[in-house]
């Protein structure tokens, strides 16, 4: 019988579990991954060279498009670098407001991936369970931004505007009756507030329920445990960041270690893996749901107690309100030069970086004076987790090439930028 002999195969760029754009040459000895090449840049972003022909404020939009996941964390890395170079202070309000929508982000973020994740490995109920959750925290995007994705609400010098007093609700229906809707809208009743607090009343008991589907399930435990181990030492020297670095063993994390806003003012712990298999990866992401959780209700009690502007009262970097902008002059003219032409940001270069879900996203921006960035380089959290994939997947089997794919939880809007 003749012997099998090394083939390549193309994994991708339109397979179900890659993610996103990404054609994966893999070289296999039978079923054995040899060499696994990641090639990127489908998806043509280009959004580090858009950036230097649009003003400060037009750039925001496109934070939200670089990873479609964790909208407002890319915004907030964004902002922030904004806000450094033209040393402004953002009200402390505003700062928890953005912590809190971080931290939902977070959980928006995760909830998609252990659905991802468990489609990857052939777990198909759970991606039920956490869509039904996601469409909890989209609907609060949504009332505060008016988008469910792609939200624009981070501004240089605070947000948009502050959380409202109402929740969308419900109607009735030819398919769904009064009695259905009242129980629809029995958390809609009051304020945005009122309902994420509702929310992070029950979640707990929702992320219960992925764990008893997947933590101990034999077939999930056979496939993850022991897959794609990636020591301390080499997490590091690969770049890892975020769960991944976290999943092998090193406790990291930039809202502990370099705190910005007010996370040194919210207690929470940094969950932390042991082997750095994809199996501790997994329960480092659950963990980190709960964590969030707990940020947010701290953030929803301080917010309860202490209103207050929402973004800073200087008209060159933010528009004045509405009702002024209508009504006197001066305003007009801030607002329409503002949305016109743009602030214009002192000549210096500064690197803002933000705990993402995913990792370490970072941008650094240069200025020369201008109303419209000189350079920006985006540090990708994803992109150095993509770049370790031949060294984690060479000797394991082709199906665990889409568990890795899973541990992973990388989206291309950023990889490819």
């Amino acid at each position: 019988m003749a012997d099998i002999k090394n083939y390549t195969l193309n994994f991708g760029p339109q397979h179900p579990a890659a993610h996103g754009v990404l054609r994966l040459v893999l070289e296999l000895d039978g079923e054995i991954v040899q060499r696994a090449d990641p090639h990127i840049g489908l998806l043509h972003r280009a959004t580090e060279k858009l950036a230097e022909t649009r003003t400060y404020l037009q750039n925001v939009p496109y934070m939200d498009r670089l990873d479609y996941v964790s909208m407002m964390s890319n915004e907030h890395a964004y902002v922030m670098a904004v806000e450094r170079l033209l040393g402004i202070e953002v009200p402390l309000r505003a700062q928890f407001i953005r912590v809190m929508f971080d931290e939902i982000t977070r959980i928006l973020n995760h909830l998609l991936w252990i659905g991802a994740h468990g489609l990857d490995v052939g777990a198909m109920a759970v991606f039920l369970y956490a869509f039904r959750e996601r469409e909890d925290l989209m609907d609060v995007y949504e009332a505060v931004s008016g988008a469910r994705m792609h939200a624009a609400y981070y501004r240089p010098g605070g947000v948009y505007r502050d959380l409202p007093d109402t929740m969308p609700k419900y109607r009735a229906t030819k398919f769904r009756g009064d009695a259905a809707v009242r129980e629809l809208n029995r958390d809609r009743e009051g304020s945005v507030l009122d309902f994420i607090e509702a929310f992070t009343n029950r979640f707990p008991r929702y992320v219960d329920e992925y764990e008893t589907l997947l933590t101990e399930n034999r077939i999930w435990k056979q496939r993850l445990v022991g897959v794609g181990v990636v020591d301390a030492d080499r997490a590091k020297a690969l770049g890892f960041t975020g769960p991944m670095l976290r999943g092998s063993g090193v406790a990291w994390d930039l809202r502990k270690m370099q705190p910005y806003e007010v996370y040194d003012l919210v207690d929470f712990d940094i969950p932390v893996g042991t082997n750095g298999d994809c199996y501790d990866r997994y329960l480092v992401r659950v963990q980190e749901m709960r964590e969030s959780n707990r940020i947010i209700k701290q953030c929803i009690e301080w917010l309860r107690n202490n209103p207050g502007p929402v973004i800073v009262d200087n008209h060159k970097v933010a528009p004045p309100p509405r009702v002024g902008m209508k009504t006197g002059m001066e305003e007009l003219i801030h607002h329409f030069k503002l949305f016109s032409e743009g602030m214009h940001v002192p000549a210096g270069e500064v690197y803002a970086a933000v705990e993402h879900p995913k990792g370490e996203f970072g941008i650094y921006l240069i200025s020369d004076g201008a109303n419209k960035p000189y350079r920006m380089k985006i540090r990708a959290a994803g992109f150095a987790h993509l770049a370790a994939m031949d060294e984690m997947v060479r000797g394991h089997m082709l199906s665990d090439v889409t568990t890795m794919m899973g541990t992973l939880d990388i989206v291309f809007g950023e990889i490819d930028r």
